[in-house]
């Protein structure tokens, strides 16, 4: 028997049964899916509670993400957040979503106001714009059967969505993002981030779903009802712990890599011509250092080097003096090194790029830069834009995107490179892997945003990436944080920022991909399908019920 649930009356609503739905029928939803259900109030203070439950979900997912890195809230975030929608109008889920979203969007890119104020607070309010149509998709969904599956869903169709529009996308501040080295991370190896954010939003799901039925239940389903909720979100944890075994890629040569930090003077100033020698000459200094300490037997000697995003801002193809600096810092080595520069063109626009400079024959292969910085790199619609932020004129250059892989050979092994940004977004990676990647190489440059958790969110990010694709990662960095991550995520080598740093590490190349190097962009097509599909069949649904007659049974 089903005992009656007692709780605040709600008031008339065209969206909620109506009072005259039979016994029964009225009963069995009340007892299930009333919290979630249209209508539903969290007694008088419905409007207090729901607010505070959204700044919740926002809080808790920015504490989720590094540089705090408490990942279990990643799943109470999205259980808050659903618990604040389920059951409201979807005007009042759109402005509850909209409060969830700007508590985690404003603070965590805070590191974004050096260009200025208004360009943080208007980027963080692009963001925030997203969760608007997700939260009102969920108080949606959240009355179909099997909601916590179609929520999770519409996680990944929201991050899709932001990783894509506009300007290319803006992926920062996944759930999954939040959880580098913890047992979600292994369906990264299945699914890529994606899989992952929608294992996190299921697990927070099935937690309420967990607490609707204990609350609801009665007798003997008051225990077993729960334990089957806490053991479905425990093997949706333990899940991941299994999921990186899956075609796991096989392990090849070992190889051996030296990291240079050169350092770079006046963080955020570095566009006068005497400071971009500067960058340059730490960067060439520390090549020289790390020849040094190799000599002295501090290391062993290192196969190839690997030097940072912007460790010349100088165009070495342009500037003879530049051209001989990296000369003699390759000779000096022996080996060969991966230097990022800026490569000009004719027109004035230029690439950033990665190149594999040999101490013998000079500069080789080369990875352009695919996914650029809006307002950073390039100004998109620059004569709009001028017009308003002058000062987005410093930025006297657009940088044009790359469109090619960056697999590149050196020293006999291929790495898979992404540059900085390019990290964020699932394809540059995955397609340098796919084109025989061995190990993952992020040259970065984030002088900009020492100390402001940034760095932090992006060694994440590539912790992710190590075991998506199954293989070693190195970031190295101009000021900060120069890593060392194993194809499991564990950081085994992380140097100071705002220092110059050297380091020598010896990593195995895997060969081979894996499941989510294999299937591409298909899991989070296939998610982000299901979640705009059950919003669609909820908003039928809801139609249905609203045109049926007010007296007898339902048609």
């Amino acid at each position: 028997m089903v005992a009656e649930q007692k709780g605040p009356e709600p008031a008339p609503s065209p969206d909620r049964p109506s009072p005259n739905t039979t016994a029964p029928e009225s009963e069995a939803r009340a007892t299930v899916w009333s919290p979630l259900a249209p209508g539903y109030r969290w007694g008088r203070l419905d409007l207090l509670w729901r607010a505070l439950a959204a700044v919740g979900a926002g809080l808790a997912q920015l504490f989720a993400l590094p540089p705090y890195g408490l990942w279990w809230l990643g799943p109470i975030s999205a259980a808050l957040l659903l618990l604040a929608v389920g059951g409201t109008r979807m005007r009042r889920a759109a402005w509850l979503g909209a409060l969830s979203g700007a508590t985690l969007m404003v603070p965590l890119l805070k590191w974004q106001d050096f260009i200025g104020v208004d360009v943080w607070l208007a980027i963080s309010a692009a963001e925030t714009v997203y969760f608007l149509p997700m939260a009102m998709g969920l108080a949606l969904v959240a009355r179909l059967p099997c909601w916590p599956v179609w929520t999770a869903a519409l996680w990944v169709a929201q991050e899709a969505v932001r990783a894509r529009w506009p300007l290319g996308g803006f992926p920062w501040g996944k759930l999954a993002f939040a959880q580098p080295d913890t047992p979600f991370v292994g369906y990264a190896a299945l699914g890529s981030s994606p899989l992952v954010t929608f294992a996190v939003a299921l697990t927070g799901a099935m937690l309420v779903w967990t607490l609707l039925r204990a609350v609801a239940a009665r007798g003997r389903a008051r225990v077993i009802l729960p334990a089957v909720g806490l053991a479905a979100s425990a093997a949706i944890v333990l899940g991941g712990l299994v999921a990186p075994a899956i075609g796991r890629p096989a392990p090849q040569e070992t190889v051996t890599v030296g990291m240079v930090q050169g350092n770079v003077p006046n963080v955020g100033e570095m566009s006068i011509l005497g400071e971009r020698m500067e960058v340059l000459q730490n960067h060439a200094d520390g090549v020289h250092d790390l020849a040094d300490a190799v000599r002295a037997g501090e290391y062993p000697e290192p196969d190839m080097v690997l030097l940072p995003e912007n460790a010349s801002d100088i165009d070495p193809f342009r500037d003879p003096v530049a051209e001989q600096t990296i000369n003699d810092a390759a000779a000096d080595i022996g080996v060969p090194l991966l230097w990022g520069m800026s490569r000009f063109n004719d027109d004035g626009s230029r690439y950033v790029q990665s190149v594999v400079w040999d101490p013998e024959t000079g500069p080789g292969e080369h990875y352009d830069k695919r996914y650029l910085v809006p307002f950073g790199e390039y100004i998109p619609y620059r004569d709009f834009f001028t017009r308003f932020v002058s000062r987005l004129e410093h930025v006297s250059s657009d940088a044009v995107p790359g469109t090619e892989p960056g697999a590149l050979d050196m020293a006999g092994t291929t790495l898979a490179v992404g540059i900085c940004f390019d990290v964020a977004f699932d394809q540059p990676v995955r397609d340098s892997v796919a084109e025989g990647g061995q190990i993952i190489v992020i040259p970065t440059n984030n002088a900009n945003y020492n100390f402001t958790g940034q760095s932090n969110q992006q060694l994440a990010i590539t912790q992710l990436r190590a075991v998506e694709h199954g293989r070693p990662a190195v970031v190295v960095s101009t000021s900060g944080i120069s890593a060392v991550v194993e194809p499991d995520g564990r950081v085994v080598y992380e140097s100071p920022e705002a220092a110059p740093d050297i380091h020598v590490a010896e990593l195995t190349a895997m060969e081979g991909p894996t499941v989510a190097t294999r299937l591409g962009p298909a899991p989070e097509a296939l998610i982000a399908a299901l979640g705009l599909g059950a919003v669609i069949a909820a908003v039928v649904a809801s139609r249905r019920t609203q045109a049926r007659p007010e007296f007898g049974p339902p048609s």
